[in-house]
């Protein structure tokens, strides 16, 4: 808080009623934001945003340092209704109030979401963003594109992201990044009830500062018996502490393939320049949102122009509609950047503007405009 006045109620009515673990500083949201950058996360974050000039900009500011199912609550002087709905539709806050606070005010408005397992409802249907990827058949280069998706949102976005390769036999995203692989991910599909915060922290490997991977590289014809819901809760631990969690799901996944698409807010499909791809494409367009889905599926025609496939006009006419998004067919650059273990997307050129498209589309991210683009993201993240 920046002001004694409201140092003193929120002590007086808070401190007593949350107990250890709760404290309250002097200072305004830069202050929030700047000290944040240096120490964990909290659960719930009450922040002053008095004499900001711009608290719109600071609080998006604000959203690059914390976690993503933290819970915001803000306090200022503004009064207009304008003011309001910005901070809690637009921005994904919790609750505004403005000064002068009383103990009531706080008690009734603030209290319910400081408190230890409140809100749960909310809290559920808050923090990081699904996108699945998958290739409708194999050998179309889908794993490529979700590692290449995943690197660009953790490392030059900034964003806290986790890629889960899905095919625990077979699956090539930890490689392509040049990440360990564990039997963490088998465990966690096997042993549900194991999976906690801790857990997911300690299978999760690094490939970058703001990205991990979680893969396995478990024995040919050797089935992992996933249990029902072991894919949803091991997703919903991810979603709590990664801003993006990219799924490189296979076409024939197995059994926990469905509670994966059912948790998607973005499905990314990817055929190649095939009669046979442009086939599967429409079989698997036709599969329904999910729940949190709000729009169809990301199209994506990969390796086009490639020698002795169909044309990108003949493609367009077997799917009815032309591709979201069209990668060129890249002989030299993708497979050379595959064997090193270094994102191809790293690079200057055709593939990296393909990748970049890729993310506007999925995550509401551009590399020109990127203030536009923060606030679209600021409301998944508290939400």
């Amino acid at each position: 808080m920046t002001d004694p006045d409201s140092d003193a109620v929120l002590r007086e009515t808070l401190l007593a009623e949350l107990g250890e673990g709760a404290e309250v500083r002097r200072g305004d949201i830069v202050a929030a934001t700047k000290s944040l950058k240096r120490s964990g996360t909290p659960l719930a974050l009450v922040v002053d945003v008095s004499g900001v000039e711009q608290p719109l900009t600071a609080l998006e500011e604000l959203a690059m340092v914390v976690e993503p199912d933290v819970r915001v609550l803000v306090i200022g002087e503004r009064q207009d209704a304008a003011f309001y709905r910005q901070l809690t539709r637009g921005l994904g806050v919790l609750e505004y109030l403005f000064k002068p606070l009383t103990q009531e005010m706080v008690a009734r408005h603030l209290l319910p979401y400081l408190r230890q397992g409140s809100s749960q409802r909310d809290m559920h249907l808050r923090g990081g963003r699904v996108i699945t990827v998958t290739g409708v058949r194999g050998g179309v280069g889908a794993t490529t594109l979700a590692a290449n998706l995943a690197w660009h949102l953790g490392e030059q976005a900034r964003r806290h992201t986790a890629l889960f390769d899905a095919d625990l036999q077979g699956g090539a995203a930890a490689l392509l990044l040049g990440a360990r692989t564990t039997s963490g991910l088998r465990a966690a599909l096997e042993h549900p009830e194991r999976v906690d915060e801790l857990f997911v922290e300690r299978t999760a490997q690094p490939a970058g500062e703001r990205l991990h991977v979680l893969a396995a590289e478990e024995k040919p014809f050797e089935p992992v018996q996933a249990k029902p819901g072991a894919a949803a809760r091991l997703l919903a631990m991810l979603r709590r502490r990664y801003n993006f969690v990219v799924v490189d799901l296979p076409a024939r996944s197995s059994g926990f393939g469905r509670e994966v698409l059912d948790m998607a807010h973005q499905r990314v499909l990817v055929t190649d320049a095939s009669l046979a791809g442009a086939r599967e494409m429409l079989r698997f367009a036709a599969i329904p949102n999910a729940p949190t889905q709000s729009r169809r599926a990301v199209t994506v025609l990969n390796c086009a122009g490639q020698p002795g496939m169909l044309s990108e006009a003949q493609v367009k006419e077997a799917l009815g509609e032309a591709p979201d998004l069209v990668v060129p067919w890249l002989p030299k650059l993708v497979p050379g950047a595959a064997d090193l273990g270094e994102p191809a997307a790293a690079g200057r050129g055709p593939f990296r503007k393909a990748v970049l498209s890729l993310v506007q589309e999925v995550a509401s991210l551009r590399i020109e405009g990127e203030e536009e683009a923060r606030k679209g993201l600021f409301a998944r993240w508290f939400r």
